[in-house]
């Protein structure tokens, strides 16, 4: 009797012990991560409580709790990662278990419950549509040529456009948006905007009503129920929504009209000939993800990503360039000793304008366009180094972390070029493992490429062409950023003004041309 007690006595302390080290990594190698107080239903959000943005507070939070720690929203449990080894584990290393991604009241509202590709849970579904986006954008010209036909021609309207309106005080963001918007409507619809079109003017609202609502952690991602009471951000999140979605419908409804399964103008041409194709061969269409749903969300998500994050870093690099006029001086300097005045800038020239894509690199460390990645969540119980992970669990990367640890970049706060450069400045070079722009693994970015060209070519024509100044008698522009889906800049007037020698060729181009 007694060996039986016995036996009953280790078995109830071997199933406890076994519990714990699910739950809280209490044996072996295992460790419980550190965490905030946390109390029943509302979870950490009375420590979360701070003036700051997320990403700097959850930066401050490091101090007391390291490198890596967890909190709870609500009753959902959130690791932030603060440090590049922990990161990279994350998204390359175990990048298919953290490939998930969380349900929330207004992704659901933005992507008609996860059927776009940037929100959208890992799964074939998700698979399926960004394998034929990654082969539909690559479509268009073999080492990019087409790209950078399309991109080239919206820098020259864009040029014009700042000719014409040089030495006045100007908000240059809906000229940039407008060009970004142009590049991604030409790669997915074949199609443009002029200035002033009313439905640009449209689609300029509807995407700043987006940005400012969209997966912010707000009260009602946390608390789903709140959705049933009035609630101001959700109404405006849902009208723009609408308006974005009748665009796209508009844009759906013209290319099926007209479609021919020969020609592939585009990516939604791309999309309609994958789903005709399923059809004949009598495949279901919704277990690939090939409904009208899906094929709307997925150009939606490839057209608001494309053009907000582009637009975003365009003008943080602009407001950058006019605090520190010696960088713009650098650029322009070898702007005019590799280029010259008789040609424009083009993709190959990326390697001979080292300190340029140096400027570029550097605005992306300082001020990363998604300072805390897009939540990951664990698909699996997994560790994280010497952490126990439960599966469901969120996992944050904050990249505003990274992009400033001390540990890792000198001075982080400055804005500093030259550190992306050789000693002898004439090549590029990475300083440090902690740089990680566009993501990793399985769920980077999908326009990095697209982005890092539209980037090059934009810059590169203003500023061979243009001095980018503060107002007369005006203060620099804040560098502090607007939180939200992008880390925005705040709005700003920029004076771009013809450099010297190009106004006496500008006229001379027009004189041959009348």
């Amino acid at each position: 009797m007694a060996w039986f007690i016995g036996f009953c006595v280790f078995a109830a302390v071997f199933a406890v012990a076994l519990y714990l080290r699910k739950i809280h990594g209490f044996l072996g190698d295992d460790r419980a991560l550190p965490s905030l107080p946390s109390f029943p239903i509302i979870g950490s959000l009375l420590s979360l409580r701070s003036d700051c943005a997320p990403h700097i507070f959850f930066q401050q939070l490091q101090k007391k709790y390291g490198d890596i720690y967890s909190l709870m929203m609500g009753s959902h449990k959130v690791i932030i990662v603060n440090n590049h080894h922990y990161a990279k584990e994350v998204l390359l290393r175990k990048g298919k278990v953290f490939a998930g991604r969380p349900r929330t009241v207004t992704t659901d509202i933005l992507t008609r419950d996860g059927k776009d590709i940037a929100f959208a849970d890992y799964s074939a579904t998700w698979k399926f549509h960004r394998k034929l986006v990654h082969g539909a954008l690559g479509m268009f010209g073999e080492g990019t040529a087409s790209i950078e036909k399309i991109i080239c021609s919206e820098a020259s309207s864009m040029c014009e456009i700042l000719t014409n309106l040089q030495s006045s005080a100007i908000d240059l963001a809906p000229e940039l948006t407008r060009a970004v918007t142009n590049v991604v409507c030409t790669l997915c619809f074949s199609s443009s905007y002029s200035r002033g079109d009313p439905e640009f003017e449209a689609m300029l609202q509807y995407s700043q009503g987006i940005v400012d609502t969209v997966a912010k952690d707000s009260l009602v991602d946390i608390f789903p129920w709140l959705q049933f009471f009035p609630n101001k951000d959700l109404r405006i999140l849902q009208r723009c929504v609408s308006i974005r979605d009748q665009l796209l419908q508009k844009k759906y409804d013209e290319h099926k009209a007209d479609f021919s399964n020969n020609i592939q103008r585009d990516l939604l041409d791309a999309l309609l000939r994958a789903k005709h194709s399923s059809e004949n061969n009598n495949t279901i269409t919704q277990d690939v993800g090939l409904t009208d749903d899906h094929l709307l969300m997925t150009v939606g998500d490839i057209f608001g990503a494309g053009v907000e994050t582009t637009t975003t870093v365009l003008k943080w690099s602009i407001l950058y360039l006019v605090h520190h006029p010696q960088v713009q001086k650098k650029i322009h300097e070898e702007l005019d000793s590799k280029i010259g005045r008789d040609r424009h800038p083009q993709v190959n020239d990326r390697g001979n304008l080292p300190y340029l894509e140096a400027t570029i690199r550097e605005v992306l460390r300082i001020r990363p366009v998604s300072p805390l990645l897009i939540p990951h969540v664990a698909l699996s119980d997994t560790n994280i180094g010497e952490y126990t992970v439960q599966k469901g669990t969120r996992v944050i990367v904050n990249l505003w972390s990274l992009h400033h640890d001390k540990k890792e970049w000198k001075n982080p706060e400055l804005f500093n070029p030259d550190r992306f450069l050789n000693e002898e400045g004439n090549s590029l070079c990475c300083p440090s493992l902690s740089y990680l722009p566009f993501g990793a693994g399985v769920r980077v970015c999908l326009g990095e490429a697209l982005a890092k060209l539209e980037l090059f070519l934009f810059l590169s024509w203003i500023l061979q062409r243009f001095t980018l100044e503060v107002p007369t008698g005006q203060p620099l522009p804040e560098l502090q950023g607007k939180f939200g889906v992008v880390l925005q800049p705040q709005k700003y007037k920029v004076i771009a003004r013809l450099r010297t020698g190009w106004e006496t060729k500008l006229q001379s181009q027009n004189s041959e041309s009348g």
